[in-house]
């Protein structure tokens, strides 16, 4: 093991030299970029406070959870107001009718754990569901009913208080912020203003959906306007009164299985019913001397950000220099490969036995470094030979000054889910099951390429990539991180990592700098505009291809040190905000 480091580490630094002779690496400006794509925007400093910190993509909600941070509860309790009242205020990621993943670190009970609330196929769903004539229809799973999985979020959050929350307050003094946002409304501004109008066209399929969403004359509501759910309010409602069983059970149930029945879903009561939250145990990693305590299956994340790191560990990143094409060389490589590995392997860990400690040991990842050419591009088919088988999501992280901290990632896919409301819930309903594969070799809509293992099943959960990570230094929070973004949310997790804890760089510095993101197929690197074109034509010399745009991703982000809790919002969404105590 020495001596291939050794031989990684000279030939890091020989590809160095190559590269300074073919380009200078000038920081170039944003109009000397070539093709689109998202603008990684200047960083802006982080917020600091002294006792706790919550960062979210959305304002009201980040200020909702920091006051009862004030009011003496903890990270959890802060999570969960956070979380319902984007219900409210995040409906294009936040709604309650999709599905995430915590990753919870309990100073209290010294434990790590993570909640598993993803959505889940309907018992009536079968293996060919999103199949037409036997081959896969995105149509079906993307924008139709039959796309909709059996919503987790409720249950998730509910859980999460329940078990880990502080004991000061109900699940009903959680839910009265949102529930008042909700009844009384809120001036539409920043992200709802800059996405409701693209997306309207998606939305207006619904009258349910509309009579929200849309003005009096059918246009999308606009900057300034107010938006008002009452039928969201009475729901939240319900669950104060009843708890997770007035959502699952009852009024609100039934009206559920009837919207989601009526534009052709299969989603009964009995699934709403039976739907549990799972508590799992994290996957831990270790990474230059810090623990990584991640997302365990069926989310991909946590498996696929550990052996990224566990490549990239042996590779003297800090030497090569962060933003170079050598480093990023190196950074896609690595992705390259544990991408096509959760391709083979991963699903619902009911259903797939999937080799983990394999996958998340290090001298499997010795072996995979081995395989890197630090002078060439390696072709995706080459990374893992194919098998002879045949966007929108928000994260937010909490601290506290107890030593709590909470990684929480939902979705409901797609921007606004499918985007049909059933009617007198004012829940927006996902899309989630086109994270299945619809059969061997196919992709979703992020061009995720799945096997077998991730077909649908009743009951089963679909793969996600969705990242919630904590990282610790000797048992204490140092970094919560995590994104949105489909099939980027790994990559640009795992960017915000080795930033922080390779380049030393400050959190704000971290989360703002330019992304890239490679998935293994398509063989394609997609970045953000802000690399310089001498670095992107070094990475084409190496034989990568280049594509544009990235798509959006939002590390919303905190940094925990002696000199407190630093929030780091991500600058790519409007409004995203970072409100400390």
């Amino acid at each position: 093991m020495r001596t291939m480091t050794m031989l990684h580490r000279k030939a890091v630094t020989a590809l160095v030299a190559i590269v300074a002779l073919l380009v200078t690496q000038l920081v170039a400006p944003a109009q000397d970029m070539r093709g689109g794509g998202a603008r990684a925007p200047s960083a802006m400093p982080a917020v600091v406070a002294r006792h706790g910190m919550v960062v979210a993509q959305e304002r009201l909600s980040a200020e909702i959870g920091a006051k009862f941070l004030a009011r003496g509860g903890n990270a959890i309790d802060a999570a969960v107001a956070t979380g319902f009242a984007m219900a409210v205020t995040y409906p294009r990621a936040g709604n309650i009718g999709g599905g995430g993943f915590m990753v919870i670190h309990s100073a209290a009970k010294n434990e790590d754990v993570a909640i598993d609330y993803r959505e889940t196929a309907p018992a009536a769903a079968t293996r060919e569901m999103f199949l037409t004539d036997g081959k896969p229809d995105p149509s079906k799973s993307r924008d139709s009913a039959l796309g909709i999985g059996v919503p987790g979020s409720v249950a998730g959050l509910a859980l999460a208080l329940d078990k880990y929350g502080s004991g000061k307050f109900s699940l009903a003094e959680i839910l009265q912020p949102a529930i008042e946002l909700a009844r009384d409304g809120f001036v539409v501004a920043d992200d709802i203003a800059d996405t409701l109008p693209g997306w309207h066209s998606r939305l207006a399929r619904w009258p349910s959906t509309q009579k929200i969403f849309a003005r009096a004359d059918g246009s999308p509501l606009r900057e300034g306007d107010r938006l008002v759910q009452p039928d969201l309010a009475a729901t939240l409602q319900a669950i104060a009164a009843r708890g997770p069983d007035g959502f699952y059970r009852g009024e609100v149930a039934d009206r559920l299985v009837r919207g989601i029945r009526d534009a052709g879903g299969i989603i009964s009561g009995d699934d709403l019913a039976n739907y549990q939250a799972i508590v799992r145990t994290p996957v831990r990693g270790t990474y230059r001397g810090y623990d990584i305590v991640a997302m365990p299956q069926p989310s991909s994340g946590g498996v696929v950000l550990i052996e990224t790191l566990n490549i990239l560990e042996g590779f003297p990143l800090h030497e090569v220099g962060q933003g170079s094409a050598p480093s990023l060389h190196l950074l896609v490589e690595a992705m390259k490969r544990a991408y096509a590995d959760r391709a083979r392997y991963l699903g619902d860990p009911a259903y797939v036995d999937a080799p983990l400690s394999t996958l998340l040991s290090k001298n499997y990842a010795a072996q995979l470094r081995a395989s890197i050419d630090p002078a060439r591009a390696t072709p995706a088919v080459q990374a893992l030979p194919q098998p002879k088988e045949g966007e929108n999501t928000t994260h937010y992280s909490v601290a506290d000054d107890q030593g709590n901290a909470v990684s929480n990632t939902t979705t409901l896919n797609f921007s606004y889910g499918l985007g049909l409301v059933a009617d007198g819930t004012g829940v927006l309903l996902n899309n989630e099951l086109d994270d299945f594969t619809a059969a061997p070799g196919a992709s979703n809509a992020y061009g995720l390429v799945g096997f077998g293992a991730n077909l649908p099943a009743p009951g089963k959960r679909p793969l996600s990539s969705m990242s919630p990570t904590i990282v610790l230094k000797d048992g204490r929070p140092v970094l919560v991180t995590g994104s949105p973004g489909g099939s980027r949310i790994i990559s640009a997790t795992l960017q915000v990592i080795v930033n922080v804890l390779d380049y030393r760089m400050n959190v704000a510095a971290a989360v703002a700098g330019p992304r890239l993101h490679h998935q293994w197929l398509p063989d394609e690197v997609r970045v953000e505009q802000g690399f310089p074109v001498a670095t992107l034509d070094a990475l084409r010399a190496l034989g990568h291809r280049i594509a544009t745009p990235l798509g959006q991703t939002s590390a919303n982000s905190i940094m925990i040190d002696a000199g407190g809790f630093h929030g780091a919002p991500d600058p790519r969404t409007r409004g995203a905000t970072a409100a400390g105590h």
